[in-house]
Parts: structure tokens; C-alpha cells; sequence
């Protein structure tokens, strides 16, 4: 980057350093809700996949089959990502997380209808659009809320909620179906339950800053310290011209089927790997998952520590997605481990890069584009990000009924992170603001 680069990319952050800090937590109050609708959302995921050995041995399943349900699953997601990202540019994140919490807990539901593989990928399709308009909605809510200089620290936060969620899900599935002796059913329609409380909070709590009846003024003019940005509504064609557009979705590209098979296929691998079910991988999952948590606000702060000192903020995202990559590089290594926790660790500290480097990641549109591209450009990383993931999905499928060893795709994770930010860093070097004219 060039110092006049620099000097730009860190004015943003010089203006609302002046407004003093207030006492008003509001835009903290809004963050909890973002993380807790993330927990949500990824414990309605995850169900099934905790309960993938069982129902294997139930119906019959295949690797194959498994990996249609998550493949298909993030063809939809991808599309709903599109989907989001254009329409929260327009109705804004108070009505745009209503209808995909509405839309997800519909397929959530819909899952104890079906016992084969392909009535769940029927059944997850209504899921997976709503589950698409989590982090545009999140996203979004976080641009209105908070200055650029807190908002890779709420990304953060919020993102943990992912790791939170994936926490809870075996320990709560395992609770419901082995301890309590309920049918596997019980275990979607209890966690369903919970997201009808989520929304009455939403739908109650979330305003704009503007509108927000509980908003001092010493927030709102903290809030809102940074120049005022045009509105309007930009197209999938404005958004696709800017080089910085295909970093984000390249990015996207390359970390996300990392993320996504860690998700729904870790359950199978601690199970075929090391003999271990429902009753007994609740406790490796947990271990991996809190380091993920963790590696999502370390590596949220990290980047917002080097800004405030000074560092430019695509110096500074571009230092803590390096640092995230190298701690990813020991995964190549998860498969042959003889102890499984020794595996948890390499695992975990995979997952935690990743939460880190995607935090990061995430914070790209927000640094670079207007308010008004950014559901857009959110949309096709979340699309881009999809489609890799069901290249992962449909390979380590078709891999594991044939080949039966983990160990590629654990390689593959391992490099995954450097060659990333290699592709983002040659496509977006100056990480400078986007100009773009106002849409009509």
C-alpha cells in the first residue's frame, strides 16, 4: 500500500476517534442479539449431523448420501445468500432477519417429516435460504451500529456465536436423545422452539439508530460520528466491476468449505476415527469449538488493536489473516493422529484461524464499500463461499465411500489459509476504499 492509501483507509477511523467514548451500551445490547441469533442458527445446522451416526445406522445411509444433504444444503444457502444480500440492501436488517429466522425454522421443523437422505435435502431447503440471511442481516446491523474501528470487534463477537452454537449442539442433542431417551425428533423440535423467543426480542429491541427510543444522544453521535454515506441501491454488475469484489469472493472461495466440513462431517470422522458416539464426542466437539470461539475474538481484536495504533486497516486485516493462516498449517497433520486429542487440538486450532481470518474477511465490505453495496457484495461471497462448499461436501463424500481416509481433505485445510490471502492480497494489494457512482 501507499502512505496516501493508508492515510485514506484510516481517516474513517480518525473522525469518530474525536467524538468521545459514551456510556450507552445499546449498540453492545444489538451485538448480544446478533450473537445469540448466530447460536441459533448454527445449532439448527448442526443438528443433524450430530445425529448422523445414528441415523446412518437407522436408514441405511451413505457417505454419498450424507454428502448430498450438506452439498445440496449449500447450493441453497448460496442462492439464499444472493438472495439476502440484494434484499437487506433494501428492507434493512430488522425485517430481513425476521424472514430468514421465519424461513430456517420452517425447514427446521420440517426435518422430523423424513427419514431418508434425500427427503432431508427437500426438507433443508426452506433452512438453508432462511439460514443465508444471518450474517447479511448481521452484517448489516453492525454497519448501522457501530464505527469502523468497533466493527471487526462485533464481527468478532457475533461470528463466535458460531462456535457457541456448534458447542452447545452435541451437548444438547446428546441431553435430549440419550438422556432424556426422547426420539430423535425431540431434538429439532425442542431447539426449533427457541427461535420463536429470538424473534419476539428482534422484532421488539432493533431499530435504527435514528429511531432507537433508548439511544442517548452521546451514542448516537458516536454511532454516527462517521461521514454520512449515500443511499441507494447497487446492482450485481455495479458490485462485480471492483476488484476488491472478487477478493472478498475468492476469499470466500477457499476458507469456507473448510468451515462447513468441519461442521457437518467432524461427528462422522471422531466416530469412524476413534469409535466415539453421541454419549461420549460431545466433549471433543466442545474443546475444538471454544478454541474457535476464541480465535474469532482474538482474532476480531488483533486487527482492531493494530488500527487504533495507527496501522492501516488493510495492513492491519491483511497482519491477523497471515498470523490465522500459520496457526491453520498443523491440521495437514489431524488424520494421523493416534490420540484423539491430539486431534482436537490440531483441529481446534484450525477452527480457531479460521473464526479469526473469516472475521477479518467479513470486515472487507464494510472497510471498503458504500452501505449501500454491501448486502450485494455479502450476497456473492456468501454465494461464492456455498459453492465451494459443495465441491468439499459431494468430494469427501464420494472420498471417504471409496478411498476411506480423511486424510486429504486435512491437507487440503491445512494449506487452505496462505493460499487465500495470496489470491486476496494479488487481487486487492492497496485494500482501497471503492468509489462507485450512486445508483439510479
Amino acid at each position: 500500500m501507499s502512505d496516501a492509501t493508508d492515510a485514506a483507509a484510516a481517516a474513517p477511523a480518525t473522525a469518530v476517534a474525536a467524538v468521545p467514548r459514551p456510556a450507552g451500551r445499546i449498540r453492545w445490547l444489538i451485538c448480544g442479539l446478533l450473537f445469540l441469533a448466530v447460536v441459533l442458527s448454527y445449532i439448527d445446522r448442526l443438528v443433524l449431523g450430530v445425529l448422523k451416526p445414528q441415523l446412518e445406522t437407522l436408514y441405511g445411509w451413505t457417505n454419498t448420501g450424507y454428502g448430498d444433504v450438506t452439498g445440496y444444503f449449500q447450493v441453497f444457502y448460496g442462492i439464499g445468500f444472493l438472495a439476502f444480500g440484494w434484499l437487506i440492501d433494501r428492507i434493512g436488517p430488522r425485517l430481513g432477519y425476521l424472514l430468514a429466522m421465519g424461513s430456517w425454522t420452517l425447514g427446521h421443523f420440517a426435518q422430523i417429516l423424513v427419514t431418508s437422505t434425500t427427503g432431508f435435502v427437500i426438507a433443508r431447503i426452506p433452512l438453508a435460504l432462511g439460514e443465508a440471511g444471518t450474517y447479511p442481516s448481521a452484517l448489516a446491523a453492525v454497519s448501522q451500529w457501530f464505527p469502523k474501528k468497533e466493527r471487526a470487534l462485533a464481527i468478532g463477537i457475533f461470528n463466535a456465536g458460531a462456535n457457541v452454537g456448534a458447542i452447545v449442539t452435541p451437548l444438547l442433542v446428546s441431553f435430549i436423545v440419550a438422556g432424556m431417551l426422547l426420539d430423535w425428533r425431540w431434538a429439532f423440535i425442542i431447539t426449533g422452539l427457541l427461535n420463536l423467543v429470538w424473534l419476539a426480542a428482534w422484532w421488539r429491541f432493533y431499530r435504527k439508530p435514528a429511531d432507537h427510543p433508548a439511544l442517548s444522544a452521546e451514542e448516537h453521535a458516536y454511532v454516527t460520528a462517521e461521514p454520512a454515506e449515500d443511499v441507494g441501491r447497487a446492482t450485481f454488475g455495479q458490485v462485480l466491476r471492483h476488484r476488491q469484489t472478487w477478493a472478498y469472493m475468492s476469499g470466500r472461495f477457499l476458507i469456507d468449505p473448510v468451515w462447513w466440513t468441519f461442521l457437518f462431517w467432524l461427528p462422522d470422522f471422531f466416530n469412524k476415527q476413534y469409535g466415539y458416539d453421541l454419549k461420549s464426542f460431545g466433549p471433543p466437539l466442545v474443546a475444538i469449538y471454544l478454541l474457535a470461539d476464541a480465535g474469532a475474538i482474538v482474532g476480531g481484536w488483533y486487527s482492531s488493536h493494530l488500527m487504533t495504533r495507527g496501522v492501516a486497516t488493510g495492513r492491519a486485516r491483511k497482519r491477523a489473516m497471515f498470523a490465522c493462516a500459520l496457526f491453520a498449517l498443523p491440521v495437514m497433520f489431524a488424520a494421523q493422529a493416534g490420540n484423539i486429542w491430539i486431534a482436537v487440538l490440531l483441529i481446534g486450532l484450525a477452527c480457531a484461524a479460521h473464526q479469526g481470518f473469516s472475521t477479518n474477511l467479513f470486515a472487507l465490505p464494510g472497510d471498503s464499500f458504500p452501505r449501500y453495496a454491501q448486502g450485494t457484495l455479502i450476497g456473492l461471497g456468501g454465494f461464492a463461499g456455498a459453492a465451494g462448499g459443495f465441491i468439499a461436501s459431494k468430494s469427501l463424500g464420494v472420498l471417504l465411500d471409496t478411498v476411506g481416509s480423511y486424510e486429504p481433505f486435512f491437507i487440503a485445510c491445512g494449506v487452505a489459509y496462505l493460499f487465500a490471502l495470496v489470491v486476496i492480497h494479488r487481487l486487492n494489494p492497496r485494500y482501497a476504499d471503492v468509489q462507485m457512482s450512486k445508483p439510479a
